[in-house]
């Protein structure tokens, strides 16, 4: 597989290598630094749980990576490729079916152990996977609400429920927080896919109080957005490593 650069250079993400074939598509496809940053919200809903079992807690966190990291970032990039990678359709297509398929029989297998209160989230899970990146439904489901309340409320309240078999108030408000979280990424991520992947140029100047002038292009315009975004992807990780910790020593 060959460089795919945008027309400007710019890799389609900060974290998606501009070049190197086969393993730059998977980087890209993968979007690790945003994967770790929802499967995150997996070990937070599970810590604040009463109860603690570190193999539902595995479980559950494959069941995410399957569902998300997989099925739905290879979804994303059939719908349009996005990242403009070069991996055949019809692998994209095997692995977000295998994936999906995956976190479904974790799902199953969690139900004997957990019985049918858990199949709504498995339905759920289906339905956000589907829904949001095939943008069915006229594209209804895939949005800023859509996309906070599949990739940070839903996984905090799954993983609590797979641990204590019902949700609580301290579940809801952590739902709540990786909402608003998860809401926040949009809102740095839009305007940053945007200027990496559909901006042919930018002009402008800004003219500060002292009569300085900072001349506006990709970079300047990305900088403060992917600054945020790293810092909050590995400042979540770290706190949800740290809940997990807390619970386990």
């Amino acid at each position: 597989m060959s460089e795919i650069p945008t027309q400007k250079g710019l890799a389609p993400a900060y974290y998606a290598p501009k070049a190197g074939g086969w393993r730059r598509d998977i980087v890209a496809l993968l979007h690790p630094p945003y994967t770790a940053w929802h499967l995150s919200y997996v070990l937070i809903g599970a810590s604040l749980a009463p109860s603690f079992d570190m193999v539902r807690l595995a479980a559950t966190l494959v069941a995410f990576f399957c569902a998300v990291g997989i099925s739905a970032h290879a979804l994303d990039e059939l719908h349009g490729r996005p990242l403009r990678t070069e991996i055949p359709s019809a692998v994209l297509g095997v692995a977000a079916v295998a994936g999906l398929a995956g976190a479904i029989v974790l799902g199953l297998i969690g139900m004997t152990k957990l019985g049918i209160g858990l199949l709504p989230f498995i339905a759920l899970g289906v339905l956000f996977v589907a829904a949001y990146n095939l943008e069915l439904m006229g594209g209804r489901m895939h949005g800023d609400f859509w996309f906070a309340l599949s990739w940070g409320a839903f996984p905090v309240l799954t993983a609590y429920f797979a641990q204590a078999g019902t949700l609580s108030i301290a579940a809801l408000l952590a739902a709540a927080a990786g909402y608003a979280l998860s809401f926040g990424q949009r809102g740095l991520s839009t305007p940053a896919r945007t200027l990496r992947r559909r901006t042919r140029e930018v002009e402008g100047t800004l003219t500060l109080d002292d009569s300085s002038r900072i001349e506006l292009n990709e970079a300047v315009l990305l900088r403060p957005l992917e600054l945020a975004l790293r810092a909050f992807s590995w400042g979540v990780v770290a706190l949800a490593i740290g809940m997990v910790l807390s619970r386990v020593l």
